[in-house]
């Protein structure tokens, strides 16, 4: 079969030929509809070989949807034919976190090796892939897969750390989405429809801020030296009760303090490298500063749902696997408004 493959460090994704995979003892093999394209990828293909925790050659691919092509021995609850979408930060199953379904935040993933598809494990950007469990899948029935298949990260990690503040995003409060790329404007529409909060838009370009006010944000203003000040006028004066930076460079995160308010939470979900000092004085008194991972199975279902009553609908682009390089190479010049979808058997 066709898979996109990281095989060298500091190369570009390839277009590989591999073996079929069968699936063992309590595995699903899937035949991918669509894998989505994620800066998360670009960012691993940019470690040096001493940072990088899992063997190379790599199937890249951490946002998968497809249908049940074979089920190993000793599964069930699904049938050949199933419509399902991945949960991607497998843990063991067995931890106090994941008996919750937390396996985002398994205890025992790194001790026992156990990663992600397309982040250690082979991932989704293939015709077809291997499940490790029948846990980590979910139905999506009748939703347009190439729509759905971003929210399994690009959903679920924004709801995840929507969540978080849900206590704080009453009416009357702002929220500040920096960032309104393939999570950020996932992001806002998550907001408008699960909370009563003004949202407040940050981005370097005027593509991406009409898209904000297109998905819903009340506010949209560029993401410059100047935009912590306009923030605070707009929140007069007091800033806001809720950031969340989908960027994480050390200029965003810097925005993100700057315009916290009092008590307010500060969620880092980018992953540019940027860190925000925390400490008496450091920011304003109370504010909460989070660096969430992904989001658990539970809420994982719970986006799906958002999208089966059309609360969310991800702005995509589909690539061809043959034209998996171009999408990353589009991705990292910053020339995806929304989210990349790949379809291997498109």
């Amino acid at each position: 079969m066709k898979a996109v493959q990281y095989r060298a460090v500091g190369a570009a994704p390839e277009v590989v030929t591999v073996p079929d995979p069968e699936p063992g003892p309590g595995q699903v093999l899937l035949k991918v509809t669509a894998a989505g394209v994620c800066h998360s990828d670009i960012a691993v293909m940019s470690w040096p070989a001493d940072q990088i925790p899992f063997p190379l050659p790599l199937t890249l691919g951490h946002e998968g949807v497809g249908t049940v092509a074979a089920l190993g021995d000793g599964v069930d609850g699904f049938a050949v034919g199933d419509s399902v979408a991945v949960y991607g930060p497998w843990g063991c199953g067995t931890c106090a976190n994941c008996a919750e379904g937390k396996e985002n935040y398994c205890l025992r993933a790194k001790e026992l090796g156990i990663m992600p598809p397309g982040l250690g494990a082979p991932g989704a950007m293939a015709e077809y892939m291997i499940v490790d469990d029948p846990r980590h899948l979910v139905p999506i029935g009748d939703l347009d897969p190439v729509k759905t298949v971003p929210l399994t990260d690009a959903g679920l990690t924004p709801y995840h750390a929507i969540v978080r503040s849900l206590a704080k995003l009453v009416p009357g409060s702002t929220a500040v989405v920096i960032g309104t790329g393939g999570l950020g404007h996932v992001a806002i529409q998550l907001l408008r429809a699960m909370t009563a909060a003004r949202v407040i838009a940050l981005d370097v370009t005027e593509d991406k801020l009409a898209l904000a006010r297109t998905v819903g944000a009340h506010e949209a203003v560029l993401s410059d030296e100047k935009a912590a000040a306009r923030v605070r006028e707009l929140t007069g004066g007091l800033g806001a009760h809720v950031v969340l930076d989908f960027v994480g460079a050390p200029p965003t995160v810097q925005t993100a303090g700057a315009v916290a308010r009092v008590d307010g939470d500060v969620t880092i979900v980018g992953i540019g490298g940027g860190a925000l000092p925390v400490g008496f004085g450091a920011l304003p008194y109370g504010v909460n500063v989070c660096a969430p991972y992904w989001g658990s199975r539970k809420e994982l279902a719970e986006v799906l749902d958002l999208a089966h009553a059309g609360a969310v609908d991800v702005h995509v682009e589909t690539y061809s696997l043959d034209e998996a390089p171009l999408a990353y190479e589009r991705l990292h010049d910053g020339r995806i408004n929304g989210r990349a979808v790949i379809l291997p058997n498109g």
